[in-house]
């Protein structure tokens, strides 16, 4: 995992990013009036637009993330002993960041060990040519 935190934080982390771009551009785009006067409108214009495409990228991650989080699967932490959800098969605890799995085949191994199978399952086999 990249940011090392449950998949639902960093899903949310991508929601509020894109919140704070979306307004970021809305305000440095009506900056632009203050700047240019009437030549900056639509530079104004142009901002408003595309922080509205953010905000709305936002809205969905949101919605997206709570649709998740509904459907996941609640377990109590073994480490911090706090109720956390976890999605797909290994996840993190939202609060002590401990790696979590229902899968009995890779309950035993290191966070080192877990990260070398995503990364062996995600590269492509030289060896297959199959075209």
């Amino acid at each position: 995992m990249i940011f090392k935190t449950a998949k639902i934080n960093a899903f949310r982390t991508w929601g509020l990013l894109l919140t704070m771009i979306g307004m970021g551009l809305m305000v440095l785009g009506t900056a632009g009036v203050v700047f240019w006067g009437q030549a900056g409108k639509v530079v104004a214009g142009i901002g408003l637009v595309l922080g509205l495409i953010a905000m709305m990228g936002s809205l969905a991650i949101y919605f997206w993330a709570g649709m998740l989080s509904t459907s996941a699967v609640q377990i109590q932490c073994p480490e911090c002993t706090k109720q956390t959800k976890m999605l797909g098969k290994t996840d993190r605890c939202m609060f002590c960041r401990t790696i979590l799995t229902q899968d009995p085949n890779i309950a035993n191994i290191t966070a080192d060990e877990l990260e070398a199978q995503h990364a062996a399952a995600k590269s492509p086999d030289p060896a297959d040519t199959t075209v």
